[in-house]
């Protein structure tokens, strides 16, 4: 799994690395006023690599948005009774993304860009079941782990 995250992240870096650079290009195009049309369409969609690759990491990581007043007030078998209930709704979760991604990813596959006809939708839409398989594989993970320690304090979300 530190593999799979090291990918990912490396992944997201790079796209949001792309996503800067377009923006840079498009800002200067249009101050030396150059119409790049490109631009607009790079920067959203390598955007949307780069968050759902961090989004996945962060599940991971248990860094993602959470309420965790109640977490923090449980001990013991009732602390990880809940943590197995919360990594459960997100395997769930999970299968849903990774489940209707595929049926994005097939829906949409010959779409193609506006400006950039010769790039097809479906390498934009194929990072959804990309993010929910791999949040998929995390989560199995941290099932796992949890029934390892299921009495145990250490059972925690973090």
């Amino acid at each position: 799994m530190k593999l799979l995250e090291k990918i990912q992240l490396t992944i997201g870096a790079i796209f949001l690395s792309v996503f800067f650079i377009t923006i840079v290009i498009q800002v200067t195009t249009r101050m030396i006023s150059i119409s790049a049309i490109w631009t607009e369409e790079v920067a959203n969609y390598s955007f949307i690599w780069a968050v759902f690759m961090g989004a996945a990491v962060m599940l991971n990581r248990r860094e993602h948005f959470k309420f965790d007043l109640l977490l923090k007030k449980l001990k013991g078998k009732a602390k990880s009774t809940l943590v197995l209930i919360n990594d459960l709704i997100l395997l769930a979760f999970s299968f849903a993304i990774f489940y209707y991604g595929i049926i994005a990813v097939q829906n949409f596959w010959n779409y193609t860009w506006v400006s950039l006809s010769e790039m097809k939708m479906g390498y934009v839409w194929i990072s959804v079941p990309i993010m929910g398989g791999t949040m998929i594989i995390y989560m199995i993970g941290h099932l796992i782990n949890t029934i390892k320690h299921f009495n145990r304090e250490e059972a925690t979300s973090s």
